[in-house]
């Protein structure tokens, strides 16, 4: 670092961004995200809506930000505090977000120090885990993020749509934020590995960029009338699009496909999204459809001691073994991490080196413990080390759930 950086950093000063510093957050994030005023009208705001919107983002999340001598914002980070289901286990979750810097104040190390002070923060608000929507893969897998879940779209032309079959329910159509369509994604959430679990900052989130009076809900209720699964769609141009399908039985997912079928005469193809890798190819009698895949969200584990100590591994004991892991940011990851069962068949974590080991970075272990790839695919592509038997106790003890998460913040 030459004289000049050395010097413009020594003029900057890490703090909180709190609610006065509204105006210079979102201006931040305007330039860095290049977000224009069209982008802003066509998600349904008006003049001023958009930075009002933000304001609880600065209420309730942890945003911390580099500001010049003259308390000018240059470089922020947000981190909103986020629950979410790993395996049937509630963790606190870090949401990272509106990362961004101007290029004037670029190659001075602001943002590995942001996210190094963010992960501290995590660590004390006991955020074992940490989810973001990358800009850049590579960037943040060098801050030990790692891919946890996928986007599928898929496009099914009007002469492909299911059949319509026998149920024991009906649909509705209900405003997107009706009470019925929260209460049926909260019940998803608790029982969907990845799947977060959304409080009305979510929610507000998960609408941010886009026009919310434009979305339909179909609601699935059972022949008991309680809802049971939901489609947020909206058509345009001929086009079903959907946004989001969730359903908490085979029933509901029946009852979602007959409410889209039923609109066979209005459309001429169904453009849809899957949040995990679960193509719906095979469950069509056409199922020669188009489908695209690509990574959506990633992970990192905060604290791998802590994260271990929580995590649901089967209640029947297995033979012990350590993790060494490589963090490039953090000490307190760096290390052995060893995990064995006592005699009443519960999880020891311990930094103790007990029986086999497995090395690996932070970034594999995220993906391993999210399920993102199993043991042995990451074992086939040298991401972890260790014996042919360990990775075959790992398949046993991590279940094989594919992450959902359909949010963004």
């Amino acid at each position: 670092m030459n004289l000049d950086k050395e010097t413009l950093r020594g003029r900057l000063r890490l703090k909180p961004v709190g609610p006065e510093y509204l105006d210079q957050f979102n201006e931040l994030l305007r330039y860095v995200f290049q977000v224009t005023n069209r982008d802003i009208a066509e998600s349904g705001y008006r003049d001023g809506e958009l930075i009002q919107a933000k304001r609880p983002v600065l209420q309730n999340a942890d945003v911390i930000g580099w500001f010049n001598e003259d308390d000018e914002l240059v470089s922020q980070l947000a981190v909103y505090p986020c629950r979410v289901n790993v395996h049937g286990k509630l963790y606190n979750m870090a949401g990272l977000t509106g990362v961004g810097t101007y290029p004037e104040y670029a190659s001075l190390g602001l943002m590995k120090d942001l996210i190094r002070t963010a992960l501290e923060h995590m660590r004390a608000r006991k955020q074992w885990i940490s989810y973001l929507y990358p800009y850049s893969i590579p960037y943040y897998r060098h801050k030990g993020w790692e891919i946890m879940s996928d986007h599928l779209t898929f496009t099914i032309r009007d002469s492909q749509l299911p059949k319509i079959t026998e149920v024991s329910g009906y649909v509705e159509r209900l405003d997107a934020d009706d009470p019925d369509v929260v209460a049926v994604y909260d019940r998803f959430a608790r029982i969907t590995h990845g799947a977060m679990l959304r409080d009305q900052l979510n929610w507000d989130e998960y609408w941010r960029w886009e026009n919310e009076d434009e979305r339909t809900a179909g609601v699935y209720y059972d022949q008991n009338g309680q809802a049971m699964g939901y489609v947020l769609y909206w058509i345009i141009d001929e086009v079903f699009n959907i946004k989001e399908m969730i359903y908490l039985n085979q029933d509901a997912r029946k009852g979602l496909w007959n409410f889209i079928s039923a609109h066979f005469s209005m459309i001429h193809s169904v453009h849809g999204n899957i949040y995990r890798n679960e193509p719906i190819a095979f469950l069509l009698e056409d199922g020669e459809i188009k489908e695209t895949i690509e990574p959506y969200s990633m992970a990192r584990i905060v604290d791998v001691e802590a994260f271990l100590k929580e995590y649901p591994f089967p209640g029947d004991s297995a033979e012990p073994f350590h993790f060494i892991v490589d963090d490039p940011l953090v000490e307190w990851n760096t290390g052995v991490f060893g995990v064995q069962w006592n005699r009443q068949g519960n999880v020891v974590v311990s930094r103790d080196a007990v029986g086999k080991p497995i090395k690996t970075t932070i970034q594999t272990l995220t993906a391993l413990l999210m399920s993102y790839r199993s043991p042995s695919y990451l074992y086939r592509i040298e991401r972890l080390q260790a014996d042919e038997a360990t990775v075959q106790m790992l398949e046993y003890l991590i279940p094989d759930q594919e992450p959902y998460f359909s949010d963004y913040f």
